[in-house]
C-alpha cells in the first residue's frame, strides 16, 4: 500500500436517507487522524476484485450532534448510484469493522473565515462539504446564512441537523413541495457586499448561481463552489495508457480516472481541481484507438473536436490503446 494512504475502519454506519450512508471512520491503531479544515475531502481506496480498482472522493462532513470537531474520526456520506460503481458496493459491503484505505485530506474548497459574511448554498449530496462549513462558522460565531435545496425533504442529508444548528438562518427549500427551484436572485440580491458564496452541488445549480451573482453585479472571486455529479451513466471500458516519453504503460479500470490510475502506478501527474475545470491536468493526445469522452469545462469545443488532447482527471477512451505525450 502507498504511504500516503492511512489505514482505517469503519467505526459506525448510520443510514440517513434511503439512499445516503454515513459512515464513521477511525485510525487502525487508535491515534488521531491528520487534521482538517471544513470544505476537505479525502480519496478513498476501493479493490474490490467484481469491480476493478477504484478511487472515489468523499467529503468530510464532521459529527452530526454537535459543532465540536475531533480528529479521532472522520465522518463521509456516501450517496448510492443505480450503478456498479464504487458508491453501490460500499453500501453493499462496508460494514462495522471493515478496513479501509484513504488519503489524507485534501482541501480545494477552503472557507474563509475572513469573510464579512458566508453564503452556503447546498444542493442534495452536495450537503457534505457545506454542513462541515456550517459547523465551522458556527464554532467561530461568524456570519452566515445556509440555503440546502433538494428534490423532497426524504431526500436530504443532514437537514435536521441543519435546521437545529442555524436556526433562522437556514433557508430549505424541497422542489416536490415548493413547486420550482430555489429563488437564487432573491437569495444573491439580499446578501451585503462583504458576503462571499459557497456552492455545492450538481452543475446547473452552480451554473445558475454564478449567473444570477454575476448578473447582480458580484465580482467571480466571491462566488466559490464544488462540483458534485453522480459518476457518467455510460458504459465505461478499461483501457490502457502509454505514456510515450517514459514508455510505461499503466491500465486504467473501468472505474477508476486516468489521474488516480497514474497516481497508483507511483507517478505524479499535475492536478487540481479533479473537476475538469482548473485547466492543470490537460497532456496531449498521440494516439487513440476510440473516442475520447471529454468531460471537462475547461477545454474548448474546438480542442475537444481535434482529441489532441484531454483532461486526466475526468476524461477518458472509449476504446483500449490511449498514448499520451507524457
Amino acid at each position: 500500500m502507498p504511504k500516503e494512504y492511512l489505514d482505517v475502519l469503519v467505526r459506525e454506519v448510520t443510514q440517513l436517507t434511503p439512499r445516503v450512508r454515513e459512515y464513521l471512520l477511525v485510525s487502525t491503531d487508535g491515534s488521531p487522524l491528520p487534521a482538517c479544515e471544513a470544505g476537505a475531502h479525502i480519496e478513498l481506496l476501493i479493490a474490490p476484485q467484481a469491480i476493478g480498482r477504484t478511487v472515489r472522493h468523499y467529503s468530510l462532513t464532521g459529527g452530526t450532534g454537535s459543532v465540536d470537531d475531533s480528529r479521532m474520526a472522520y465522518r463521509i456520506a456516501v450517496q448510492r448510484e443505480d450503478r456498479p460503481r464504487g458508491s453501490a458496493f460500499i453500501h453493499d459491503t462496508f460494514a462495522v469493522g471493515t478496513q479501509l484505505a484513504i488519503s489524507p485530506p485534501k482541501n480545494e474548497f477552503r472557507l474563509d473565515h475572513r469573510d464579512g459574511k458566508s453564503l452556503l448554498i447546498a444542493g442534495g449530496i452536495g450537503i457534505t462539504p457545506v454542513f462541515a462549513m456550517l459547523r465551522s462558522l458556527l464554532r467561530r460565531k461568524r456570519n452566515f446564512e445556509i440555503a440546502y435545496t433538494g428534490r423532497s425533504r426524504s431526500e436530504m442529508a443532514y437537514v435536521d441537523a441543519v435546521e437545529r444548528l442555524a436556526g433562522d438562518r437556514a433557508h430549505i427549500h424541497c422542489n416536490d413541495a415548493a413547486g420550482g427551484m430555489l429563488d437564487l436572485k432573491a437569495l444573491f440580491a439580499a446578501q451585503p457586499a462583504n458576503t462571499k458564496a459557497y456552492i455545492c452541488g450538481p452543475a446547473g445549480l452552480i451554473e445558475a448561481a454564478r449567473a444570477t451573482a454575476a448578473a447582480l453585479g458580484w465580482e467571480p472571486q466571491r462566488v466559490r463552489s464544488e462540483l458534485f455529479t453522480p459518476p457518467p451513466t455510460g458504459h465505461e471500458v478499461a483501457f490502457e495508457v502509454v505514456l510515450a516519453q517514459s514508455g510505461r504503460t499503466v491500465q486504467v479500470g473501468q472505474h477508476t480516472s486516468i489521474l488516480d490510475a497514474l497516481k497508483s502506478a507511483g507517478m505524479h501527474p499535475l492536478f487540481d481541481c479533479r473537476r475538469g475545470e482548473c485547466g492543470l491536468c490537460p497532456l496531449p493526445v498521440l494516439e487513440a484507438d476510440g473516442p475520447i469522452a471529454h468531460r471537462d469545462r475547461y477545454l474548448s469545443d474546438e480542442e475537444k473536436a481535434s482529441g489532441s488532447t484531454l483532461c486526466i482527471c475526468v476524461s477518458r477512451l472509449q476504446g483500449s490503446r490511449l498514448v499520451l505525450d507524457a
